[in-house]
């Protein structure tokens, strides 16, 4: 009968999640299919992926799923904890992926090579941080650090704390990152102020501040780009 459930054993072999992606790649799989192998198995009335379905509608999307915490997860019906560990840790190995391949960058030519590198440190947090990348004469990445960390709407930077770790680092360059948890990109007072004044003592310095990024979870705004700076 249509609409009856029937479970994945009873599907053909190649509809099945995990023998599709033996058969066909990777490639030919739903998001709910792959959540589907790592949920292993559904209940009685549902199938691991009518169950991965229900829960990407619920949360709308990829990213959203990466931000919920086992307890979150847990409270769909037919995720126990052991479920749950498994997709946190699977979505927490996919970011920290994108990090690295991001963190291979060489020379940054472009803001939007720098918002490839912070975004999967801070784009997706619920609160607000503040961090430096440190460039030597080439443009290339020496380290990046941390300054602050704060709450949903702010955080404070100490600018001596910058120069002391850009003189450590034997940095000639500086840019600035931090992100807006509510996804506004627009620059509070707060962000211009910090950044005029990080930029007049990088002038008396010698360590050149070159752009500002405020970065959310899918955009970006650079203070070069926008001819602020």
């Amino acid at each position: 009968m249509e609409g009856t459930y029937s479970p994945i054993s009873d599907w053909s072999k190649e509809d099945r999640p995990r023998e599709k992606l033996m058969i066909k790649g990777k490639e030919a799989l739903s998001n709910a299919e792959l959540i589907a192998i790592l949920i292993g198995s559904g209940s009685r009335n549902e199938s691991a992926v009518g169950l991965a379905k229900r829960i990407l509608l619920s949360v709308d999307s990829l990213n959203a799923l990466g931000k919920m915490s086992i307890s979150q997860l847990i409270k769909f019906k037919g995720i126990g904890q052991a479920k749950a560990i498994t997709i946190v840790a699977a979505l927490e190995l996919g970011r920290r992926r994108r990090f690295e391949d991001a963190s291979k960058l060489g020379k940054i030519t472009s803001s939007k090579m720098v918002f490839e590198m912070m975004q999967p440190i801070i784009g997706e947090l619920p609160h607000e941080e503040f961090w430096v990348l440190f460039l030597n004469n080439s443009n290339k990445v020496i380290s990046k650090s941390q300054l602050s960390k704060g709450g949903i709407t702010g955080t404070v930077v100490d600018v001596r704390l910058v120069f002391k770790l850009a003189f450590e680092n034997r940095a000639t360059g500086l840019i600035l990152c931090h992100n807006h948890p509510s996804g506004n990109l627009r620059p509070s007072d707060a962000d211009k102020e910090i950044t005029k004044k990080l930029k007049v003592a990088g002038g008396i310095l010698d360590v050149k501040v070159l752009d500002h990024l405020i970065i959310t979870e899918t955009k970006y705004y650079s203070f070069v780009d926008e001819g602020i700076f």
